[in-house]
């Protein structure tokens, strides 16, 4: 990822556990980088690739819904496709019990190496 729109450096953000909730802002985040003209990437490890398992759900969709905002997984959906880019942690999926054929359309497997030779030294790391 290298520069992108508004002179603003790229965002990445590595999701470590299967928690719902921290996958949801990770990727409200990702999507408001866009946005704002940059570009995201978001890389899931280990055990957090459990939360793209196709259907995605969260126990809090409903509440989620009922006040105004997508599903988790209208919210993979449109992360995806506003451009932000999502990777699996392969070790992850093994992890996990599921193979690359079990992600959602636009998720890559990949790793952490891979990961991080992609963000390149000016982005933007966080962990969510």
């Amino acid at each position: 990822m290298s520069g992108n729109g508004a002179g603003r450096p790229p965002l990445a953000l590595i999701l470590a556990g299967a928690d719902p909730t921290r996958l949801r802002a990770a990727l409200v985040l990702a999507r408001c980088e866009i946005a704002l003209g940059g570009s995201a990437r978001l890389f899931l490890q280990g055990e957090a690739v459990a939360l793209l398992r196709v259907p995605i759900v969260a126990p809090q969709d409903e509440a989620w819904r009922a006040a105004g905002e997508p599903s988790l997984a209208a919210l993979v959906t449109e992360a995806l496709a506003d451009g932000v880019l999502l990777s699996a942690c392969q070790t992850g999926l093994a992890m996990v019990g599921m193979t690359a054929v079990d992600l959602p359309s636009g998720v890559v497997p990949s790793g952490p190496i891979a990961f991080l030779a992609a963000v390149g030294s000016e982005t933007r790391l966080l962990m969510a």
